[in-house]
């Protein structure tokens, strides 16, 4: 085995890990905020400091801010083309503005700012406000801004706001869920994939009573940010554990096990925001393990090397165009087998078939109607001329990551 396949058969073997579960609880401690003034060319000033960044997760999670805003201060209006943000309001109660139009809302309310919608927050009041700030990049690590020099002061409020909103209530919580199961664990989804646009998967309220556990739950293709509201606790990460109290952060992992449990004497409140590695999508899904949802057929050809061109001008202009108007049809591809160079270096199965089609069918009876069509009659011979030799596989499909 050279040094390459032993250096990725040992990525394949090693699980990614995090840090250990206790340092990756982070107290929210006003103590350490900075002071800063005009925010993104806003009123007054705000304390700040970030408690989660990029690097920690593995997932297009950005960072997690907290802070206080000042009496008669907030954050100017401004917009993102690469980062969605969520701004959540602990206490008090603040203007908020989306695309120009502003609302009060009082706390617990959480705010999501989408990418590509302007806004921004103003404290009108006299007393502080607890303000958090999440954010998920459309490319991993990558942010931006754009301020349009508003500070959003004495505008003109609707009565009802005409943005996306959610409250953070007990009264709206229910008990046995699938989400968070636990003994008289509450819970309510505010938020979900649909209203946005990046891969934030969900936004959790979620109640723990004294005594009670909630999990162990697996992140199965997510990550998750958790902010304690109040209470206090334990959490354990692949039986990993460390406590948790009031305004700490703390986050878990692709694939990890979470379970927080309440040992305190009040109830721990959370507020849990889920990543996904992929924006989920419909057919994803619908598909259940052990059930096919298509078929695909590999189709190998030995094409001379002077009828290269020929061969993959026909699967552009005959092919393609044929198979589209089948019913069922769903995608194809032409592959072309690595240069010899290039598979010795990766130490490839040695093969005289250099070329590969790959259709994909809804189901094998829609492909055999495609085969049995008068346009199936001038796309084979046509490949098969040029293809002096071919053989083909068919399979099931069980899976896919589709990350166009």
């Amino acid at each position: 085995m050279n040094h390459l396949l032993a250096l990725l058969f040992t990525f394949m073997m090693v699980p990614a890990t995090g840090q250990p579960t206790k340092n990756r609880v982070v107290p929210n401690d006003p103590a350490k905020y900075r002071q800063l003034s005009a925010v993104h060319a806003g009123a007054g000033k705000m304390g700040f400091t970030q408690l989660i960044g990029r690097t920690e997760l593995s997932t297009n999670f950005l960072y997690l801010h907290s802070g206080v805003i000042d009496p008669k201060s907030g954050i100017g209006h401004h917009f993102h083309h690469n980062i969605e943000e969520m701004y959540v309001l602990l206490t008090g109660e603040a203007e908020f503005t989306v695309n120009g139009r502003t609302s009060k809302i009082k706390a617990p309310a959480v705010v999501p700012c989408k990418m590509g919608d302007a806004h921004a927050i103003y404290n009108p009041t006299n007393e502080k406000l607890k303000w958090l700030n999440f954010a998920v990049s459309k490319v991993k690590g990558q942010a931006d801004n754009f301020d349009l020099a508003d500070a959003r002061v004495g505008v003109n409020l609707d009565p009802i706001p005409v943005f996306v909103s959610g409250r953070m209530e007990r009264s709206t919580l229910k008990t046995n869920n699938a989400a968070f199961p636990g003994n008289g664990v509450l819970y309510r989804r505010v938020l979900n994939a649909d209203i946005f646009r990046t891969n934030w998967n969900h936004v959790d309220h979620v109640v723990i009573p004294a005594g009670s556990t909630a999990g162990p739950r697996e992140l199965d293709g997510i990550e998750e940010v958790y902010y304690v509201i109040k209470g206090s606790g334990s959490v354990a990460l692949n039986n990993e554990k460390a406590a948790i109290k009031a305004d700490d952060s703390f986050y878990g992992l692709l694939g990890e096990k979470s379970t927080i449990t309440n040992d305190g004497k009040e109830d721990l409140e959370l507020l849990v925001i889920g990543v996904a590695a992929a924006k989920p999508n419909a057919a994803t899904l619908q598909t259940s393990p052990g059930k096919a949802k298509a078929i695909a057929l590999q189709m190998d050809f030995k094409v001379p090397k002077a009828e290269s061109e020929a061969f993959e001008k026909i699967y552009h202009t005959v092919y393609v165009p044929a198979m589209k108007v089948q019913t069922g049809y769903l995608e194809s591809k032409l592959l072309r087998l690595y240069p010899e160079n290039l598979a010795k270096e990766i130490q490839a199965e040695a093969t005289t078939y250099n070329y590969q089609i790959q259709i994909s069918f809804d189901t094998e009876e829609n492909r055999r109607k495609w085969v049995a069509s008068s346009q199936h009659q001038i796309a084979w011979p046509a490949a098969s001329k040029i293809g002096k030799e071919y053989k083909w596989r068919g399979y099931d499909v069980m899976g896919e990551d589709n990350n166009r």
